[in-house]
């Protein structure tokens, strides 16, 4: 099984509707399958080439993860939700886990910074999770296999990073597609595992990447859209583990569920289990239960946000989305996000209702808790708007609020891309010392969230357009 991975009002009279759009299109999720991260496209206007050399690239320091606000009752659903089923919707009799210490080694190209970003990543699987996993030269459990994007995605074109089980090279995955090992299904107990990640790709690329697909490999193996603090959520905002994630993880390799699990015994253990490793949850109210999600509503979304739909195609998909959403009655995180895809896909046939869109998603998610960094996406989009307008206090206002919630979720490309938004709006005010020190900071930022010097400039020309 092959797992993809994230596979991002009335228009203002100065916005040039491709510009616009390609820009709220390139931050809020990550690139659409198919597309590499920073990819060129036409803008209308061409920022200059810096004059002084790239300043170093920054990094972000340990994650410190939020306290988990769901009660016991809620994790204890999302747990099973997780666990016994496949992205496919297809129900998995028993939990597969890894017996014992696990390894985990590199392979292929391997990017500068991946070494770190990985060690920092299995510190906290230690720590945070109590799996007991560490790197390795030699032979491993898991196997981190770097890897040209083409060449990957020649087989699994629709996936930016994927883990695939029972094999531990590229070379045994092509051989054996389509075999019975090769099914998560099939597996009682997991021995042996290999990540396939893109070599050529942005640096918080390969950190996501590894951060999803690791969590995959050892844990759960199905999302949920209705999760709104968490990698195993379709929507991807999310870019490393949560403390959600963490905790799922932990149930994961607690005593009480071993390999072999049931449906039925994990669901009668989760409560003694939850009240021993997770007292505050026992003091939380629960929600109301949610309620499932249709297929139909799935394929919607992913038909919206599919590199292969036409954009007529497109459109009438996100429109589908909603329309679904709004069948089912839901005021949750999937009818917000529905809102937002559909703003992203009307940016240019009908800007009024892309923007109605956004501001109906944003008043959502403000209402739905743990939603900080959603909102700070829609923010961004609105911001980009507010610019095109030549409202830069208004601008300002947006890109402040997102800011820092960028940076506590250690989205460096959103952070790159907010800075540079400031930079504009600072200039269209006058205070050109104030710009230059934001796109300064900008530029720092976007050397790890877009990688090349080339999408830098990109991502600058992009931003330049929307006032011009």
């Amino acid at each position: 099984m092959i797992q993809p991975v994230r596979a991002r009002p009335t228009l203002p009279r100065s916005a040039p509707a491709v510009a616009l759009g390609l820009l709220l299109a390139g931050c809020a999720l990550a690139p659409e399958a198919g597309q590499p991260p920073g990819a060129e496209a036409p803008t209308t206007r061409a920022a200059p080439r810096p004059t002084i050399p790239l300043p170093p690239m920054k990094r972000f320091g340990p994650y410190r993860p939020q306290p988990v606000t769901l009660s016991n009752t809620d994790i204890a659903r999302d747990f099973l939700d997780l666990s016994f089923s496949l992205e496919s919707g297809r129900p998995l009799p028993w939990m597969s886990r890894f017996n014992g210490p696990v390894t985990l080694t590199l392979r292929g190209p391997v990017p500068a910074t991946a070494p770190r970003d990985l060690d920092a990543l299995l510190a906290r699987l230690r720590t945070e999770a109590h799996i007991p996993i560490h790197r390795t030269d030699g032979a491993a459990n898991i196997t981190v296999e770097f890897l040209p994007r083409a060449q990957m995605q020649a087989l699994a074109p629709q996936a930016a990073c994927f883990v695939a089980p029972s094999v531990s090279s590229w070379a045994e995955f092509r051989r054996a597609r389509g075999s019975a090992g090769a099914h998560w299904a099939a597996l009682d107990q997991r021995r042996q595992l290999a990540v396939f990640i893109p070599s050529d790709t942005s640096p918080q690329e390969v950190r996501d990447c590894l951060n999803e697909e690791i969590a995959q490999a050892l844990g759960p193996l199905d999302d949920l859209y209705r999760l709104t603090d968490s990698v195993f959520d379709d929507d991807n905002f999310q870019n490393v583990l949560t403390g959600f994630d963490m905790l799922m993880l932990r149930l994961y390799y607690a005593p009480e569920l071993p390999s072999g699990t049931t449906r039925a015994e994990a669901a009668q253990r989760l409560p003694a289990l939850l009240a021993r490793i997770n007292p505050r949850g026992q003091t939380i109210a629960p929600r109301p239960a949610p309620a499932p999600t249709p297929r139909a509503w799935i394929s919607a979304v992913e038909a919206a946000l599919g590199a292969q739909s036409g954009e007529a195609r497109r459109r009438a998909a996100a429109q589908r989305a909603v329309a679904i959403a709004q069948s089912e009655g839901w005021q949750d995180a999937r009818m917000a996000f529905s809102l937002f895809v559909l703003g992203r896909i009307e940016r240019v046939d009908d800007p009024e209702a892309a923007l109605q869109a956004l501001r109906a998603a944003r008043a959502l998610y403000a209402r739905l808790p743990d939603t900080t960094v959603q909102r700070a996406h829609v923010d961004m989009q609105l911001a980009a708007y507010a610019l095109a307008a030549e409202q830069p206090d208004r601008a300002l206002k947006l890109i402040d609020s997102a800011r820092p919630v960028a940076e506590r979720a250690q989205n460096a490309a959103l952070l790159a891309t907010l800075l540079l938004m400031r930079s504009d709006a600072l200039m269209m005010q006058g205070q050109r010392a104030a710009a230059r020190a934001a796109r300064l900071d900008s530029i720092g930022w976007a050397r790890y969230g877009f990688g090349t010097e080339r999408a830098i400039l990109q991502r600058m020309k992009q931003i330049a357009s929307l006032s011009n």
